[in-house]
């Protein structure tokens, strides 16, 4: 049965639903003393006494008509939000997917890139960048508001992508990517953050499966874009390779544009978004989420109310979930180019065509996956599930003798991790509570996310070709520890939910109700 749709201010009685969620139940004081809103006439009041008498929508509609709402309302949302957020989150990737495809023409020679561990310099110090500013830019998404800092981001990454189609040495890449780190830094765990506060759990893993769908898509027609600058060559000074970032660049500066008008802003705030919600539309948005798990409103902010979630163990058991799936991921999205190239022997222009079909395959996996995740509200087993395809496709990549088969184990793999992408994103966020718990999870999955990528960028070594023995039981093994770590999650959080059933317990604040954590 699902969640109680009742709150107290101060309940610490145990709810249960099936989908073994851990309890939680808010402190009151924990969450909005300071904080304030205000009121139809311009006058100030607490936060606290919103949560005390929780946002309700029209008493005059039934249940039909506010069922046909909420509906209307989660319409919007998913044209407003995911659409956005698929494609500023195909940003990182489209940027992987250039670099890849640069690899196998002429870039390495003409920057010097080819020379010792230059290249994957190039990579991993973009994301030791990226992990750098991730905290400080996920705080900066509720403290400047969504559609300021995701257009500044946006624009800013534009500019740096475009400046990269001029570089010289291989010494200004590794310069400007480092730039770039920093301005893609906040838009993974900043949209992730942005999303888990207007889906109630229930509903999350297929939205963050609609925002992975949209990100491989361009992804993958990326690559075929790729394909064309590259066979265009040398047009108006520039070389192939080059016109692949500048192509990039000026796309990025628009959709930077884009985002100013088509982000949303938070719940509480939807009323800031271009052409929106109605009135009764944002009313019903916000006591969606505050039934479900009292977390709407946001502590002013300090940073030791960030930083003291380091203190729970979850959050690092979730990062580390992260840094596993990442492993893989780098080395598929920044090395399959050339692995088709070295590893089973096509030219350098198919292996760029050849590296978009598994991308578009995995839309398929992730939203049936995450549509069966929300639809029976479990999230443990599915992400057990892909695991082990992850291990198939890997060890059909590594192990196979026929071309056609390791191909065939590129798209179980690809299909899989995009698939656990939403997975993981919708497990760490089900079972999370309070707004600066979520920054700093988001920001932490994001950072140990990153780590995942320096490794996975130095897992597929040439020397290895065309087996890549390495990186086949890295992956493998990686994954064999995430079902681990999956397994010892879900005791905990099974033990957690029935040890308390016959009495009163806290077992994780929150704002203004009780909750459950998902398994």
């Amino acid at each position: 049965m699902p969640p109680s749709s009742s709150s107290s201010s101060s309940s610490s009685s145990l709810s249960e639903i099936d989908d073994g969620r851990l309890a939680t139940a808010h402190s009151g004081s924990d969450h909005a003393h300071h904080h304030k809103k205000l009121k139809s006439d311009g006058s100030a009041d607490t936060v606290e006494s919103a949560i005390a008498s929780p946002i309700l929508p029209d008493a005059t509609l039934d249940a039909d008509a506010l069922a046909a709402v909420e509906r209307r309302v989660r319409r919007k949302v998913d044209l407003r939000l995911c659409t956005i957020a698929g494609i500023l989150c195909s940003l990182d990737l489209l940027d992987s997917g250039v670099i890849s495809s640069a690899a196998v023409t002429s870039m390495l020679t003409d920057l010097g890139l080819d020379v010792g561990n230059r290249f994957s310099v190039s990579i991993f110090i973009f994301t030791i960048a990226s992990i750098v500013f991730q905290l400080p830019s996920t705080i900066a998404v509720r403290a400047f508001g969504p559609r300021r800092w995701f257009t500044f981001i946006t624009i800013t990454f534009g500019i740096i992508t475009l400046c990269t189609g001029f570089v010289r040495t291989w010494q200004q890449m590794i310069a400007l990517r480092i730039l770039l780190g920093a301005a893609m830094s906040g838009i993974y765990p900043g949209l992730t953050y942005l999303i888990s506060t207007w889906y109630p759990r229930r509903e999350q893993q297929l939205r963050f499966a609609y925002m992975q769908s949209g990100e491989v898509i361009v992804l993958a027609t990326g690559s075929l874009v790729n394909y064309a600058l590259q066979r265009r060559g040398h047009y108006a000074g520039l070389d192939g390779w080059r016109w692949m970032f500048v192509v990039q660049g000026i796309c990025t500066c628009v959709i930077g544009i884009v985002t100013y008008w088509w982000m949303i802003d938070f719940p509480e705030f939807s009323h800031r978004s271009f052409r929106f919600l109605t009135p009764d539309e944002a009313s019903i948005a916000s006591s969606r989420i505050q039934q479900d798990r009292g977390d709407l409103f946001a502590q002013e902010f300090a940073l030791e109310k960030v930083l003291v979630h380091a203190k729970d163990a979850k959050v690092w058991a979730f990062a580390s979930l992260f840094f596993l799936q990442n492993i893989v991921s780098t080395a598929l999205a920044y090395f399959v180019p050339i692995i088709l190239e070295n590893g089973l022997g096509y030219s350098s222009n198919a292996a760029i065509v050849l590296s978009a079909p598994p991308y578009y395959y995995a839309v398929v996996p992730v939203l049936i996956s995450s549509w069966f995740a929300d639809r029976f509200r479990v999230r443990a087993p599915v992400i057990t599930f892909n695991a082990i395809c992850m291990i198939a496709g890997f060890a059909i990549l590594g192990f196979a003798k026929n071309s056609g088969a390791r191909y065939f184990g590129v798209f179980l793999s690809t299909g899989a991790y995009v698939a656990n992408w939403a997975a993981l994103s919708a497990y760490q966020a089900n079972n999370i509570n309070g707004q600066w718990k979520r920054v700093f999870t988001a920001a932490a999955c994001t950072m140990f996310n990153g780590a995942g990528g320096i490794a996975g960028s130095f897992i597929v070594r040439n020397i290895e070709a065309p087996q890549y023995i390495t990186a086949v039981w890295v992956s493998i093994g990686s994954h064999i520890l995430m079902i681990s770590i999956i397994g010892m999650l879900s005791i905990y959080f099974y033990l957690a939910n029935n040890s308390k059933k016959d009495e009163p317990a806290i077992l994780e604040e929150t704002v203004s109700r009780v909750a459950h954590q998902r398994w």
